[in-house]
């Protein structure tokens, strides 16, 4: 009985057995064998009759061989070693040791490239975003893959398709076109991934019907996983989030969700907070578009360290700042005076203060002061909690004269008041 086809004692034997089944020839030595020789899994004189071109690095040199009479692997072997390895190489013979058991067998390791790239031919042109999208779904899982074998996850995507310039009549149009999409922390989730493509692709218009698509990696990120089962997480029995008495799946994440919305109601839509380095209280925080902060940690920097001013860091915790209102006025409102006294539904009475510091001079430096907008330059002031019975306790401030150049000449004012806050 000939062994069944793709084994063998060797991977290469087992090989070189399936090449001749397929080619519809039994190999020799097989047919009416018997005793211990013919025996499936044994190295009788069915491996060593075996064609040349049987062992894939042999080929190469089959015809030379052939024309000296040596036609079998048995053939081959039975030659002087010396004079084989000068004439066909000492890698040869090396394969031919592997090949009958005399060698260790050594496989090359499959290498994913360090870049992540995929072309495909689409199976029909596409003329709107759903088709693309489902010609994306397979790159999308061959992606998954290559993330969790290098243990990264994805932060930028970078969708193309090539447009099929047949189908346009002439039109002037880029040969490609290409949508872009950033997640704010690295995830191995395709299916927010094509979410995020969903969202994207319904607000882009495709020039032309496309007839190739490349999906390409533009940031990753590394991504170790923490696992303490064996089995997989979701709803296959282990690694559930919600634990054995909660086995349904956790819903979506907040950067999730605010990444999708940013990307169908556009990204300026979607902002969040930013805590900025600054005294001013104005610029304590900016909103910025949510999609470009979300994941980002925050920078804890030293006051010398952001004394360039405007570098966004997290301001460490001062002494006074309880004393800030949770209510500020933009822009501040500017207050009369009596008897050198701000006035606000009546006089105030100081209670607390002056608490004094200058900031924004790289401002003014670089011509950012707008006299008409007090704060926006220069700051120098002194701020007051103040209170009477009709405003309450309130956040005021004392604007001051910025000192005059040298030889410079001027006719003093007096000092403005503005109210800034309201507790």
């Amino acid at each position: 009985m000939p062994p069944p086809c793709g084994s063998g004692p060797t991977a290469l034997v087992a090989q070189a057995w399936l090449r001749m089944a397929l080619a519809g020839h039994a190999p020799r030595g097989q047919e009416g064998q018997g005793g211990q020789e013919g025996r499936p899994g044994q190295q009788g004189p069915a491996v060593h009759t075996l064609p040349l071109h049987t062992l894939t690095a042999l080929r190469p040199h089959v015809a030379s061989l052939e024309r000296m009479g040596c036609r079998t692997w048995g053939a081959l072997r039975a030659l002087p070693r010396a004079g084989l390895a000068r004439r066909l190489g000492a890698g040869v013979l090396r394969v031919l040791d592997q090949a009958l058991g005399e060698a260790p067998e050594a496989h090359a390791w499959l290498e994913l490239p360090e870049q992540f790239a995929l072309t495909t031919e689409l199976p029909a042109l596409a003329t709107s975003a759903d088709a693309l999208l489902w010609s994306a779904h397979r790159c999308l899982t061959a992606l998954q893959g290559w993330l969790q074998a290098r243990q990264q996850g994805a932060l930028a995507l970078e969708l193309a398709w090539r447009h099929d310039l047949r189908r346009i009549d002439g039109v002037v149009i880029a040969p490609t076109q290409a949508l872009q999409v950033c997640t704010a922390q690295a995830t191995q989730d395709m299916a927010h991934l094509r979410r995020l493509l969903a969202e994207n692709l319904a607000r882009t218009a495709l020039a032309a019907p496309a007839n190739q698509i490349t999906l390409r990696l533009l940031e990753s990120a590394p991504l170790p996983h923490r696992s303490a089962s064996l089995l997989p997480p979701g709803n296959h029995g282990g690694g559930c989030p919600g634990g054995a008495d909660d086995p349904a799946p956790p819903g979506e994440a907040l950067h999730q969700l605010l990444e999708r919305l940013s990307a169908r109601l556009g990204p300026e839509q979607v902002q969040a907070p930013v805590l900025m380095a600054d005294h001013r209280p104005e610029h304590m925080q900016q909103w910025r578009p949510a999609a470009e902060v979300l994941g980002r940690p925050p920078a804890r920097r030293s006051a010398a360290a952001t004394a360039g001013g405007g570098a966004e860091a997290a301001l460490d915790a001062s002494p006074d700042a309880l004393l800030l209102p949770p209510w500020l006025l933009n822009p501040p409102q500017r207050l009369t005076v009596q008897g050198n006294r701000p006035c606000h539904h009546g006089l105030l009475r100081l209670l607390a203060g002056p608490h004094r510091f200058e900031a924004g001079w790289w401002s003014a430096a670089e011509g950012g002061a707008d006299p008409a907008h007090p704060g926006t330059g220069l700051a120098l002031r002194d701020y007051f909690v103040a209170h009477n019975a009709v405003a309450g306790l309130v956040w005021v401030f004392r604007e001051r004269l910025a000192p005059l150049p040298d030889g410079a000449q001027g006719r003093a004012r007096p000092p403005r008041w503005f109210l800034h806050g309201v507790f």
